[in-house]
């Protein structure tokens, strides 16, 4: 749960301190995108393309690594926690040194982000998303008790809801009171946690 509220902390980041512009969401970039082309003020047509431009790559990346590393899935859960650290990182530097570099701040962190999407996808846990949590409220709500069903994963799907408005809340006060730096780093050692919390698997597979 810990990578997904660290997509909180993106979220914050990116749509609070990066022009309205969504990092680790990329529905939310697709509909910014045509409220941007409507002529709707404050909204950015090239940071949401940038933003999923870099996710795209990232997932593609993502996709590679799997097949060329063949590793089994903690090693490559792993690797690509390592990676998205580095990447956080570095957004973190130039959010402390250069804020003002709003573009390749945005490429920064959605490359991140779709390394993870990607992974995240290829493992298929069930529930686990770590960024978006349409599915998971769906779930939620339509296998309910109420609803006729058996509340199958219903901790883990209300533990992922509650770790991700943890994240965005911390992200939102973080960006409103200390600017940019402070909530990347906050999310870069969240991540590192997250690699070192990974269960160590055969180094083959």
């Amino acid at each position: 749960m810990t990578v997904t509220a660290v997509s909180g902390l993106i979220d914050a980041v990116s749509y609070l301190g990066l022009g309205h512009v969504f990092t680790a969401n990329m529905t939310g970039n697709v509909v910014i995108i045509g409220f941007a082309a409507a002529g709707v003020p404050g909204f950015s047509v090239l940071g949401s393309l940038v933003s999923l431009a870099a996710f795209l790559v990232g997932a593609g990346a993502a996709g590679r690594l799997g097949t060329v590393l063949g590793r089994t899935s903690p090693n490559r859960l792993r690797c690509v926690l390592l990676l998205e650290t580095v990447l956080l990182a570095t957004a973190t530097t130039v959010a402390f040194v250069a804020s003002h570099a709003l573009h390749a701040l945005i490429a920064l962190i959605a490359l991140a982000m779709g390394l993870r999407n990607g992974t995240v996808r290829k493992l298929a846990v069930p529930d686990v998303t770590t960024t978006v949590l349409t599915l998971t409220l769906t779930g939620l709500a339509s296998d309910s008790t109420l609803a006729g069903g058996t509340n199958p994963r219903a901790g883990r799907r209300l533990a992922s809801v509650l770790a991700m408005l943890a994240g965005a809340f911390g992200g939102a006060l973080l960006v409103q009171h200390t600017g940019l730096g402070w909530p990347l780093l906050a999310s870069t050692f969240g991540t590192a946690a997250a690699v070192l919390a990974v269960p160590r698997g055969p180094s083959a597979g």
